[in-house]
């Protein structure tokens, strides 16, 4: 049978260490969905309205965040601000700074699209039975556009998910980083250890974002 090098995960505490340090890499994640999903959400109903000024700011800021690497947005924060302004970030607000401007941007405009899909003459039907503007988007235009939105707001999630791994490269101890250390410790002792270590660490992934990935499967068959 082959050597799968999973024996190091027996060692001393080298699971219950992985496991925490997935719950750090879930925490920034968390974090950062629910400032996304809010402040994108506000955005996005923002970047409806027939103000040039405005769209033009929410395009800009779309286009640069969707434009930079995630990565190089960490290391704009984390040592960019440090050195040029002596803000003293930790690495996970750091980490959840960036998380958060990115799922912002993105989530702004899943907003938007979901806003711009639905036809305009129910804005005008609506208007045409005597509701007010903010009644036509609570009782007529949000409830469509949130079954659109649902589907996919949960797969940006998985993404946002998957992407903190970068959060390693500033010295966040997740569980990609307490892989590394893992792998490290025991080179000498188990050649393998990399393969077992990070197959467990594929599996607790797959573990965390499968249910989510089904969820959202479910939802665009019964809402599309």
């Amino acid at each position: 049978m082959p050597d799968l090098g999973l024996d190091v995960l027996l060692k001393g505490k080298n699971f219950a260490r992985l496991l925490g340090g997935l719950g750090i890499a879930l925490r920034i994640s968390v974090i950062s969905i629910l400032i996304s999903v809010v402040l994108g959400t506000v955005l996005g109903v923002l970047r409806q309205r027939e103000n040039l000024i405005l769209k033009a700011f929410m395009r800009l800021y779309l286009e640069v965040i969707r434009i930079m690497p995630q990565l190089v947005l960490l290391f704009l924060v984390y040592f960019g601000t440090t050195r040029s302004f002596g803000w003293d970030l930790s690495g996970e607000t750091a980490s959840v700074i960036v998380f958060s401007l990115w799922g912002t941007a993105e989530m702004s405009d899943l907003v938007r699209g979901a806003l711009s899909s639905i036809p305009g003459h129910q804005y005008e039907s609506a208007e045409a039975l005597g509701l007010r503007k903010t009644q036509v988007y609570l009782y007529v235009v949000l409830p469509q556009a949130v079954r659109r939105l649902i589907p996919l707001s949960i797969n940006l999630i998985t993404r946002m998910i998957k992407t903190t791994s970068l959060v390693l490269m500033i010295g966040v101890v997740e569980i990609l980083k307490v892989a590394q250390q893992i792998i490290e410790a025991n080179r000498m002792n188990s050649p393998n250890a990399a393969f077992g270590v990070y197959l467990t660490v594929f599996v607790l992934y797959f573990l965390v974002c499968w249910p989510i990935s089904v969820l959202a499967g479910k939802l665009e068959k019964r809402w599309g």
